[in-house]
């Protein structure tokens, strides 16, 4: 079962890729599946911070649940003026 990842903007450019699959056996917490993807990703822990991430187009904190079928995406803080 996969989860698919979604990357956009400035974070698109640095993780070098636009979207992936990330196999996951069992729910974990956004945290965790961060964690996951920083292990098959190393530049995932070079984002720049602060990042939004949302799981099924809300927007989500690191104890959000994350499972097989989520979509899990990152965007760069949005700033204006």
């Amino acid at each position: 079962m996969t989860v698919k990842v979604l990357f956009f903007a400035k974070l698109r450019e640095k993780m070098g890729i636009k979207e992936v699959d990330i196999e996951l056996n069992q729910s974990v917490t956004l945290a965790q599946f961060e964690a996951l993807l920083t292990a098959q990703y190393p530049q995932f822990a070079d984002l720049p911070q602060p990042v939004l991430v949302s799981v099924n187009q809300e927007f989500a904190a690191n104890e959000q649940m994350v499972s097989a079928g989520d979509e899990v995406a990152f965007f760069p803080p949005v700033t204006g003026g």
